[in-house]
């Protein structure tokens, strides 16, 4: 293991628990934690997300001093344990509210019980506070959600006397107090008078001192002005910093792209080489417009303008990419600062994008082979495995041979890639992968002038293997479909007869849940045209294999998958 091989997220120093030892826990930016002592790695193991953050628990290990919490960019929080030889995972709480990713945590008795908390703080806003059971699991207490990702939090007694808070900060450097100070307050005979003079007070110097600021930028704003209608007067572009992330949710096989700004953003562009889906976000209050694009001249395919409210800093944005359309994705971010000016931020759409790292994979799957030999070298080979796949480093690594293990989050398909000087093999149940990187990888071999060797064995088993993978979805989108269609005419009839008695306990069931049901539709467009390209695209390279070119049946394919019936589609892959 080398430090060039990965990303390290954060580490901890144990050694004040285990006496003369230096022990560091240590993030990978996909989802393992390791244990070292010294340069040398004692064990390493698996969480249920990227780490992001470390902490001892309760801030001194707990009771065996060994006891870690981590928070994951995905959201989600554990606690493990620690030891000498292995690790032990006490608990874990998913992200079932589809909350941001966690960026700190602390710990402090905020709720007066004599126990500490956990306190959290997340990338989009979110404040929470856990406490915990008799069973010693964590349960939500309180949230309370800000305009901007928070980068540190903190318990303590600042405000006042007698009242705890937690004090956070955000990204554009504002600094937040959340007290456990009563808002409204009961008085006694004679007291009414002392609490409003001690209110009144507050808001006065308050009042104040915003004047003071507001003074302050009126002259700020003349100064400038007369300077810039100077004859000596020099133009110069205002500078700011974008914090971004785009990161793939293997929740839903969707990408999300976080832009935030240390001032109120006015409108992000998006534009894009590659067709990509652009999906709802709740949080999202931005305006979004959508421009003709004219993809055959200029390989334009998406043009969106996101106008935001004002003193909006953060902008949240759902994509879903297609497997083997690959190209880059590009955002134009223009704050309201003057003059006007803009940043743009480049984002690659890889062929394989809806692929993500994972440590272990099924091995006794059916599996097809692509074996790649030539004159290149270890970096080229690795550096065609950066362009195609995601979260691989782009230093090589050290050693004469590399293998990476990834999972499609949409169908939950795999990759092995194992690669050396002059050679590489790829194995995947899923014959379409393997199709992708064979096209892929040739055109970059091509580019280089590298003559490559390509061979390959299909397993035709693995045809049937990945339907079956696909059906629960498939059967769910056509469900989910039908019921949609459904809703008006069923609230037509009950608005008719005044109630929905006469319906059968299914109908009324969709009526009950109509809400649910649209919004979730909403949320998944085009999805079930997605898994009808997908498995268009395993037909079609099924027999491509074979050297046969069967799209003249596809549109016979497409009626069989309109009155979908999984014995049937298994039984025309069969016989076309």
């Amino acid at each position: 293991m080398t430090s060039s091989a990965f990303q390290w997220k954060d580490y901890l120093v144990l050694h004040q628990y285990w006496p003369a030892r230096t022990e560091c826990s240590e993030f990978y930016s996909f989802e393992i934690l390791v244990l070292l002592q010294g340069s040398d790695v004692m064990y390493e193991t698996e969480v249920p997300g990227p780490p992001t953050v470390l902490a001892l628990h309760n801030g001194n290990g707990g009771d065996s001093g060994e006891d870690l919490w981590f928070g994951t960019s995905d959201g989600k929080l554990g606690l493990i344990q620690i030891t000498t030889s292995k690790p032990i995972h006490k608990w874990e709480i998913q992200n079932e509210k589809k909350r941001g990713g966690i960026l700190c945590v602390d710990s402090f008795d905020i709720v007066g019980d004599g126990v500490k908390d956990l306190l959290v703080g997340r990338d989009d806003g979110m404040v929470e506070v856990y406490s915990f059971n008799n069973a010693n699991e964590p349960v939500l207490r309180f949230d309370q959600m800000l305009s901007e990702s928070v980068t540190s939090i903190q318990g303590g007694c600042i405000g006042k006397d007698g009242y705890d808070e937690i004090v956070v900060s955000t990204y554009s450097g504002w600094v937040t107090g959340l007290t456990t100070e009563p808002v409204h307050k009961e008085s006694g005979p004679g007291e009414e008078l002392k609490i409003n003079q001690e209110m009144q007070n507050k808001i006065s110097s308050l009042r104040s001192e915003l004047e003071h600021l507001q003074y302050k930028v009126v002259q700020e704003r003349e100064k400038y002005q007369q300077s810039s209608q100077s004859s000596k007067a020099k133009s110069a572009v205002p500078s700011f910093s974008v914090n971004d992330k785009f990161t793939l949710n293997k929740d839903d096989a969707s990408y999300s792209l976080i832009l935030e700004v240390q001032t109120a953003i006015d409108n992000v562009l998006i534009q894009s080489d590659v067709p990509i889906d652009l999906l709802d976000v709740d949080k999202n209050s931005a305006v979004v417009s959508f421009s003709s694009c004219d993809s055959e001249s200029n390989d334009n395919f998406l043009l969106a303008t996101y106008r935001c409210q004002a003193n909006t800093t953060r902008l949240e944005l759902k994509i879903r990419s297609i497997e083997g359309q690959y190209g880059t994705l590009q955002a134009y971010v223009t704050p309201r600062i003057q003059p006007k000016t803009c940043q743009v931020r480049q984002y690659l759409i890889k062929p394989l994008s809806l692929h993500q790292r994972t440590h272990f994979i099924d091995h006794d799957r059916p599996m097809n082979t692509l074996t790649l030999t030539g004159q290149f070298s270890f970096a080229e080979v690795h550096s065609w495995v950066v362009f195609c796949l995601p979260e691989v480093p782009e230093k090589p690594p050290a050693g004469e041979c590399m293998t990476f293990y990834f999972q499609n989050t949409f169908l939950d398909t795999q990759l092995e890639s194992t690669y050396r000087k002059g050679e590489g093999v790829f194995k995947s149940d899923n014959i379409s992968t393997i199709s992708i990187l064979k096209d892929v990888l040739s055109k970059e071999a091509t580019k280089r002038k590298i003559n490559l060797n390509i061979s390959y064995e299909i397993n035709e088993v693995s045809v049937k293997h990945t339907l079956k993978l696909i059906h629960p979805k498939l059967e769910y989108q056509l469900l989910l479909a039908k019921k949609v269609q459904l809703i008006d005419a069923l609230k037509e009839l009950q608005v008719h007869e005044g109630n929905t008695n006469f319906l059968i306990p299914e109908y009324r069931c969709i009526l009950e849940e109509a809400d649910h049901l649209q919004e979730e539709y909403k949320k998944q467009p085009a999805h079930l045209e997605r898994l009808y390209g997908m498995i268009t695209d395993l037909f079609i390279d099924k027999f491509k294999f074979k050297g046969t070119n069967v799209k003249t049946k596809v549109p016979l394919l497409l009626e069989i998958l309109d009155s979908y019936d999984q014995n049937a589609l298994i039984a025309f892959f069969d016989a076309a």
